[in-house]
């Protein structure tokens, strides 16, 4: 799968602090920064189906506590926890997920997610259509109740841009299967 996500480089400059530059790199390919997320999960073998055979994921270290796994070149490590947080309603404020820069990479994912069977808390739609802020979306929702969103913006400026438009989210966000 050929698709490509948007990654942020810090580099200390000894004058003015920090420096933020962006780099857009290819899946798979390490940059100088990666991001890391811990999740609770309640079972280590169906996180292992949901993430690696139904996402594509890759496995990196594992104990009977925990998973590492490979998402897109980011780290995500799944711990198992005696007592699951409570199941929140809706979409927010938790969940998750990756930005595409291409549709064809998130379409591609979107239809490997059906083939696989994966569940989908909301079936990909359009959100914000005819904006510069419209983008595709859908959510996914792992066994343990963690969601997932998977979006492409129209417009690579709407990712960290086009700060006139007030709207972030949904006002519902509830299940749309």
């Amino acid at each position: 799968m050929d698709f490509k996500v948007w990654c942020v480089r810090m580099t200390d400059e000894a004058s003015s602090g920090l420096e933020y530059k962006t780099n857009i790199s290819s899946l798979g390919t390490v940059s100088q920064v990666i991001f890391h997320l811990a999740f609770p999960i309640r079972d280590i073998e169906a996180t292992l189906r949901f993430y690696v055979d139904g996402l594509g994921c890759t496995v990196g270290r594992r104990s009977k506590q925990a998973v590492t796994l490979g998402l897109a070149g980011h780290q995500l490590v799944a711990h198992l926890v005696p007592e699951q947080p409570p199941q929140q309603k809706g979409i927010y404020p938790r969940h998750f997920g990756l930005v595409f820069l291409s549709q064809e990479g998130w379409q591609a994912l979107a239809d490997r997610a059906k083939v696989k069977g994966l569940s989908f808390y909301q079936q990909p739609r359009v959100r914000f259509p005819g904006t510069r802020i419209e983008h595709r979306t859908f959510f996914l929702e792992d066994p343990s109740h963690n969601l997932l969103e998977f979006k492409h913006y129209t417009f690579e400026s709407a990712i960290f841009g086009e700060q006139d438009f007030t709207e972030v989210g949904d006002t519902g966000g509830e299940p749309t299967d």
